[in-house]
Formats: C-alpha cells, sequence, structure tokens
C-alpha cells in the first residue's frame, strides 16, 4: 500500500510542531530575559558587561523560534490564532514592544551612556516577560468564544491568576539567567550567580506550587483532567519529577558541577510546559477550540509540512552549531574561551 502523506493525523503533528518551537523559545530566550531582569542586582558596570557578552553571540537568534510559533499558529491554526489574538491583544503588544525596546538597549549601551541603555535592556526584559506570563494565564484560565470567534470583554485576560503566572515566570526567568550565569562566568560573579540563583529557585517553586493548585479550580475540564483515571496519574508524576529535578537543581548549586544548575533549571522548565500540554490536550484553546477544529485544511497542512521538513532541520543545526562554537566560559577581558 502506498504511503499516503495527507491521511496522517497532520493538525496534531502541527501542533507539535508548534508547541516545540514555543518550548524552544522559552528555554532559549528564557535565560536572555533572566540576564536582563538580574541586572539591577549586579551594580558594577563591568559585570554587566560580562553578563551581556555570554548571551551577545546567541541572543537575537532565539527570537526565531518565536517566529515559528506565531507565524506556524497564523498558517496551521487560523481560526486558534483569530481567536487568541483579540483575546490577548494588550499583552502581546506590550511583550513585542518590549523585545524591541530591549533589542534597542542591547545594540546602543556600548555606545554611549551605559546605565541609560542598561535601565532601559531591564526595563524591557522584565517587561516582556511580565507580559508573556499574562498571555498563558489568560490562555490558561480560558478564551470566551461563540460562534468560532472571540466574545470576551477588551480586559479580560487582566485576572488575579494571569498576574500570578506573569510573576511566576519573572522568577523562572530569573532563575534561568542566573544559572546560565553560573555556567558561563568564574569567580566572584558566579559565585553571586549561584546566590541568586538559590533564591530565585525557591521563588520558582512558590509560583509553580501557586499557579499548579490555582489551575484546577479555574475551569471544571481541568479539574476532571487532573483527578480523574486515568490522566490524574500525571498529577502524581509530574509534581514528583518537578520535585527531583528541583533538589538536583539545589545541590549542583551547592556543590556540584557548573553546568548542572543550568540543565536542571531547563528541566523544571520542560516538566511545567508538559504539565500545562497534559492540561490543554487535545484544545488547541482550552474548552473551546479543539486541535482539529482549530486546523486548516488538510491539503494545506501537508503543503506547509513539506516546508517545515526542510527548514526544521536547518534551523535546529544553526542553532546547534551557534552553541557550540560559543560553548565554555567566557573571559571577562577576552570573550570566550
Amino acid at each position: 500500500m502506498p504511503f499516503d502523506l495527507a491521511s496522517l493525523p497532520l493538525a496534531y503533528v502541527w501542533a507539535a510542531i508548534i508547541a516545540f518551537a514555543v518550548l524552544a523559545y522559552v528555554i532559549m530566550d528564557g535565560f536572555d530575559l533572566g540576564i536582563g531582569i538580574l541586572f539591577p542586582l549586579f551594580p558594577e558596570k563591568h559585570d554587566r558587561d560580562v553578563m551581556m557578552n555570554s548571551v551577545a553571540p546567541v541572543w537575537d537568534g532565539n527570537e526565531t523560534w518565536l517566529v515559528l510559533g506565531g507565524g506556524g499558529l497564523l498558517a496551521v491554526f487560523p481560526l486558534a490564532y483569530a481567536t487568541i489574538l483579540p483575546a490577548l491583544y494588550a499583552p502581546l503588544i506590550v511583550m513585542l514592544l518590549a523585545l524591541i525596546f530591549r533589542g534597542v538597549a542591547f545594540e546602543y549601551r556600548w555606545r554611549t551612556d551605559s546605565r541609560r541603555w542598561d535601565a532601559a535592556f531591564f526595563g524591557g526584559s522584565i517587561t516582556a516577560t511580565f507580559a508573556q506570563g499574562i498571555a498563558l494565564g489568560a490562555l490558561v484560565q480560558g478564551i470566551r468564544v461563540e460562534n468560532r470567534a472571540y466574545a470576551g470583554g477588551w480586559f479580560d485576560w487582566l485576572t488575579p491568576f494571569s498576574l500570578m503566572t506573569g510573576v511566576a515566570l519573572v522568577l523562572g526567568y530569573a532563575l534561568l539567567g542566573a544559572c546560565w550565569l553560573v555556567l558561563k562566568t568564574e569567580g566572584g560573579l558566579r559565585d553571586e550567580a549561584r546566590h541568586m540563583a538559590r533564591r530565585a529557585l525557591a521563588g520558582t517553586l512558590a509560583g509553580m506550587g501557586v499557579v499548579s493548585l490555582w489551575t484546577p479550580f479555574l475551569q471544571l475540564g481541568y479539574l476532571d483532567r487532573w483527578f480523574e483515571w486515568p490522566t490524574m496519574i500525571f498529577s502524581f508524576i509530574v509534581p514528583a519529577l518537578v520535585a527531583g529535578m528541583a533538589l538536583l537543581l539545589w545541590r549542583g548549586l551547592q556543590r556540584g558541577p557548573d553546568w548542572q544548575p543550568f540543565l536542571c533549571a531547563l528541566g523544571l522548565f520542560v516538566l511545567g510546559y508538559a504539565g500545562v500540554g497534559i492540561s490543554f490536550f487535545p484544545w488547541m484553546v482550552p474548552f473551546a477550540l479543539t486541535i482539529e477544529q482549530a486546523a486548516a485544511p488538510q491539503s494545506s497542512l501537508v503543503f506547509m509540512l513539506a516546508g517545515a521538513v526542510v527548514l526544521l532541520p536547518m534551523i535546529l543545526a544553526y542553532t546547534a552549531y551557534a552553541y557550540w562554537v560559543f560553548r565554555g566560559k567566557i573571559d571577562p577581558e577576552e570573550g570566550y574561551h
């Protein structure tokens, strides 16, 4: 029997691709944004220069995954895009403006008074992160859809829960940024980053705990998913894995190798993301649109997958090569070893 690509459930394949792109953005740009969030805690210009140099070779490539995730959502799940975007216009626009602002600050702090641009870099980083967290919280709490269109108000995204997810993400990105500095720097800067990572870890775990305990009571669907068989098994497995990863991260910050905290911090984010995915599946917009309902026609999915099969390996290969070339510690005076 000949292989028929059109017979595959491509809506789910594309959902996995977009989910991977969003995760790649979160973990790659997360430590970059985390560096900016930590800026006020490092008052010395020399330390800030080293912090910026540690991400300079890779920071602008991280947004590739954001473009892939957002563009893929528009092309592959147009109904979900047309529903989510009106609901989240304000936080998404703020996020994009903040990313632009911090990008300008990144470039211009070397050319003029760095103190002003350092403040801009911090402001852009924390604002973009907080807006991302609010958008996530607004999506998790649910978007009102009627007749396949957004039916909510202008400020439905602004709730105590979405604000809490914004705070939790700021703490999480600060943890990623501190662990990146442990991985990439030496001496006093690394020691201070270890200290900050311990505090950020405590805050991140508290934020994850509050959001996790709050989520099942937002919608009955979450309550059923979390506490009915067989999906309730994940309600025990994921928290247990999070606790184990947090313990490994703490031990890595105490006496482990410098790579251990960063990998464990990435593990925490992957587990948290997996928890969101388990709660969402098979919904594209929770309890309003499923993956299949939101997907473009099968012929369009096949056409776009042909391009993704070529482009995704290229993006992955280039990203891996860039991180490989700039591996190792950064010299405070000469850059990467």
